[in-house]
């Protein structure tokens, strides 16, 4: 008998259990295979696309489209969340974003977040009020949303079918940056938002953004791109072709490297990589410019008393920034009646370079506004030299992501990179992501091979040496001396991890009686090492197995089996003597050096 504990431990996630439901919300339907929800959380904005196409059949995510109340027709909404001063929620995205600027006098009353993803790591987040709340009930209320809205649009979209979230395989997108502390942040989040629950878990998937529009872009012709100039045939019919991914995202660059394969899957050359200089870093140089014209503390009065309108000013910048050319940006009423109490708005500009009063607008050069993105498309070239200088044979860069609409962007990267490969974005690259997010949750082996985020091991013990051991480590057991928190390497950090690629260890136990064994895992970006305390060094989870029949004494067995799958390891351990289960403690959000009582630990049979 034979226990499967799923271990997050390259890029948490599960992408096991797939079966059929027949609850109460309707006719008996088939789930999980065919059904699937990808919700792309974006720090500036979000959405979502499912399919309900059955297998087998071509794919075409259906993406939901928002701000029709508004007259706009976007593929994704601002990823805003309004709450009352009671701090209930109240709304999301454009509607939250609407009713926050129409407030005025009372908006300082409300909880209003606005591109807070990349604050996830804090405990609370800072309202533009100045309060605060949990960062996990911002994020759980803002993932609630998104999939009551997921379920109304598929209900629509079929003939009023009620469905429930766990008639759906649901995939959540986060940059391939995140450590898996922030990943299991998330499950937290969309476990309490109910998207998943307790005997459900395996239907919650979490793919890497640029993976997830590798999958969608490898399919896509020629002429579903911006720029041409690859050929005719799609990627993943060119068996053989080396990528670059650059997921060009309002908090996150992250890029990943593909090979195509013969078939279309895709082969990892490169870890998943990255940095936090996205589209976010634009829009802070605009604010700060914003400041150093409206000087003398008048823009930071305006900022603390109008809020709702800073907020209209910001927005109005993420469009205009796409464009490469000289800018005007409408200067609202209130800000110019500040600056007019001061001296006269005009001389506000007389010291600043770049930017001129014109009419009730204020005009920005096209020179100053490429200087705002100088620091973000630094670290993105900086991210590709380090990768072009490796010994790949890299032929197409594909930019995605909503910062791609940037023409500034794409231009810089074309004349950096250009003469070494293509640059190429798709046609709305902002739904590059959802979508591939869909089919990667559809077919999550479309990834063949991944390199090892980390080199993973667990702790065992050996046959005591003091010419290689610590003197420290050494322990007595049924007579024996033994060194123990030796670190025996499971996979090595940069390693080719086949999909569902297994591999089996043979263990015993240290004492004749022991009637149970830890099995602790333990990850480092280091290639080699001896012992698990070592710098470096983190704790990342841990399962007992039971070991009730003691009648083979030391020569009992237990059997553990590493199967990776694709964005996790499952680990499968057996007693072979009484087939007892083991059960898995991972707890990525808080020490996992807890005071938890060791059971003793296991020998490796060498």
């Amino acid at each position: 008998m034979e226990s499967f504990t799923a271990l997050s431990l390259f890029y948490p996630a599960y992408v096991t259990g797939l079966q059929k439901n027949t609850g109460d919300s309707g006719p008996v339907v088939t789930m999980g295979d065919s059904y699937v929800v990808a919700i792309d959380f974006g720090t500036a904005y979000s959405g979502y696309a499912f399919t309900m196409t059955p297998r087998g059949e071509e794919i075409d995510p259906f993406l939901k489209r928002w701000g029709k109340e508004l007259g706009l027709d976007t593929p994704k909404t601002p990823t805003c969340i309004l709450f009352s001063e009671e701090e209930e929620f109240l709304n999301f995205g454009y509607e939250a974003k609407t009713e926050y600027l129409k407030m005025r006098g009372e908006a300082r009353k409300h909880y209003f977040f606005e591109a807070f993803k990349m604050a996830l790591y804090d405990v609370t987040i800072k309202a533009a009020n100045g309060k605060s709340m949990k960062a996990l009930k911002v994020f759980t209320e803002a993932l609630r949303y998104l999939k009551e809205d997921a379920l109304e649009t598929i209900s629509a979209n079929t003939a009023g079918t009620k469905f429930i979230a766990s008639d759906f395989t649901w995939v959540l997108t986060v940059p391939a940056i995140w450590d898996p502390s922030a990943k299991q942040f998330m499950r937290e989040a969309a476990t309490q938002a109910g998207i998943v629950t307790k005997g459900t878990e395996d239907r919650l998937v979490i793919a890497l953004e640029p993976e997830a529009a590798s999958v969608w872009c490898k399919k896509l012709p020629a002429e579903g791109f911006i720029t041409q100039n690859h050929g005719g045939d799609s990627l993943e019919h060119s068996p053989g072709t080396q990528y670059i991914v650059v997921d060009c995202g309002g908090g996150t660059i992250d890029t990943t490297v593909h090979e195509v394969l013969d078939g279309g899957a895709l082969k990892e050359l490169h870890k998943a990589s990255g940095n936090d200089l996205g589209g976010q870093t634009v829009d802070k140089k605009f604010k700060e410019f914003l400041r150093e014209i409206f000087c003398h503390g008048v823009w930071d009065e305006y900022e603390s008393n109008y809020p709702s309108e800073v907020q209209k000013m910001m927005y109005e910048f993420t469009v205009l920034k796409q464009e490469d050319e000289d800018v005007q940006i409408i200067c609202p009423f209130n800000l110019g009646s500040l600056a007019q109490r001061r001296q006269e708005i005009e001389k506000f500009f007389e010291t600043v370079q770049g930017a001129s009063w014109n009419d009730g607008s204020i005009k920005i050069s096209k020179q100053k506004m490429k200087s705002f993105f100088i620091e973000s498309l630094n670290g993105i070239v900086k991210s590709l030299r380090e990768i072009l200088d490796k010994d790949f044979n890299i032929q197409f860069i594909l930019l995605v992501g909503g910062y791609a609409e940037s023409k500034i962007l794409r231009g810089h990267i074309n004349d950096q990179f250009g003469d070494q490969c293509k640059v190429l974005c798709p046609f709305r690259p902002q739904e590059a992501i959802v979508k591939g997010a869909v089919m990667f949750g559809r077919n999550p082996e479309v990834v063949a091979s991944r390199k090892s985020a980390f080199t993973y091991g667990i702790a065992v013990s050996e046959e005591f040496d003091e010419s290689r051991h610590k003197a420290e480590k050494k322990f007595t057991a049924d007579g024996r001396e033994l060194c123990r928190d030796i670190f025996m390497k499971l996979v090595e950090i940069d390693e080719n991890v086949g999909w569902n690629e297994t591999r089996k260890h043979i263990f015993h136990p240290v004492k004749a009686d022991q009637t149970a064994a830890t099995i602790r895992f333990y990850n480092t970006e280091r290639k080699n090492l001896k012992y698990v305390d070592e710098w470096g060094v983190d704790d990342v989870g841990s399962f007992t197995v039971g070991m009730p029949d003691t009648r083979e004494g030391r020569a009992r067995q237990i059997r553990l089996e590493i199967r990776f799958g694709s964005t996790e390891i499952t680990a499968t351990a057996t007693d072979e003597a009484s087939g007892a289960k083991g059960s898995i403690k991972i707890d990525f959000m808080t020490d996992a050096t807890s005071e938890m009582e060791q059971v003793p630990l296991l020998l490796y049979d060498s």
